[in-house]
């Protein structure tokens, strides 16, 4: 089955979450303790707690680290209560956006999401107005070249409910909440990895979303993301860059730019990644034809 092209939203995501790991931890401990403390502390009969813990492996968090806040939410030791809190609202274009959160103070966490989306063009919903539009699901997304046939035999062998092939080459299969770790295991018996996996609200519809607008959505999603209190962030938009040149770059005024050399005719980083903001005339930073418009 195609789809709509991702690869490069989910990059940006990835590159955001390494720029962040040692915040990462401080999510996965919240995420652990609540799971703990709605299901137990064995992880063999609780799902939720098992994948909190892969959380921890795959951000490296310390194996007594995560021992200690199993025994903070089932009572051996006392700590900090955390609640869950959904919220919901629209970004640029109306885009659908989740903000999930786990909080010692829901006062705070509503006044911080509130402001976010207020002061970055967008607008706080209520509860359910945007919820509808995403499906809770196991999502599992391998990298362009990965075999496609490999991928399908053994997904849909395992349980899986759909292989979706983006237009990039990006690869994603879609399971149901319940089905995840066995189509998870089962890929990776097979050699299959993964480049990003985990239980998802997953946007049934897309909106695009270019130039500017892209630019203002990133940002958005960029704030709420920081927000202390996030834990995920879900929305359904595609931001679309757009590759560009110097010459016509005098009529784009404002925005980021990513600077990308010409060499036998392919754009390719040039120096590095230099970015620079366009003003009247050619760009000129480094003398590079190319230049990609960045949203973040």
């Amino acid at each position: 089955m195609a789809g709509h092209s991702k690869w490069a939203n989910i990059q940006h995501r990835k590159g955001r979450q390494d720029e962040k790991r040692q915040r990462i931890w401080t999510r996965v401990m919240r995420e652990i303790m609540v799971a703990a403390r709605l299901g137990g502390g064995d992880l063999s009969i609780n799902p939720r707690l098992r994948l909190a813990v892969e959380k921890g492996k795959a951000a490296n968090m310390p194996a007594e680290n995560v021992k200690y806040g199993i025994a903070k939410a089932t009572g051996t030791l006392e700590g900090i209560v955390y609640e869950e809190i959904r919220y919901e609202g629209y970004g640029i274009g109306g885009a659908a956006i989740i903000v999930d959160t786990m909080t010692d103070n829901k006062v705070r966490t509503v006044a911080e999401v509130r402001h976010a989306f207020s002061k970055h063009g967008g607008n706080m919903g209520t509860e359910g107005s945007v919820v509808f539009q995403f499906k809770h699901c196991g999502q599992l997304i391998f990298a362009p070249g990965t075999s496609e046939d490999k991928i399908m035999e053994v997904a849909l062998e395992a349980g899986a409910e759909d292989v979706v092939t983006d237009d990039d080459g990006a690869i994603e299969v879609l399971t149901a909440y319940a089905d995840y770790e066995a189509v998870k295991q089962a890929l990776e018996a097979a050699g299959l990895t993964a480049e990003i996996s985990g239980v998802t609200m997953r946007a049934e519809n897309t909106i695009e979303l270019t130039g500017d607008d892209a630019v203002r959505m990133q940002k958005l999603l960029d704030v709420l993301e920081d927000l202390d209190d996030t834990q995920e962030i879900y929305h359904n938009a595609t931001l679309l860059t757009t590759i560009i040149n110097t010459t016509t770059a005098r009529t784009w005024i404002g925005g980021m730019y990513e600077c990308f050399g010409d060499r036998g005719g392919r754009p390719r980083a040039c120096h590095g990644l230099e970015v620079g903001r366009v003003r009247q005339g050619p760009i000129g930073v480094c003398g590079a034809r190319q230049w990609r418009h960045r949203a973040g």
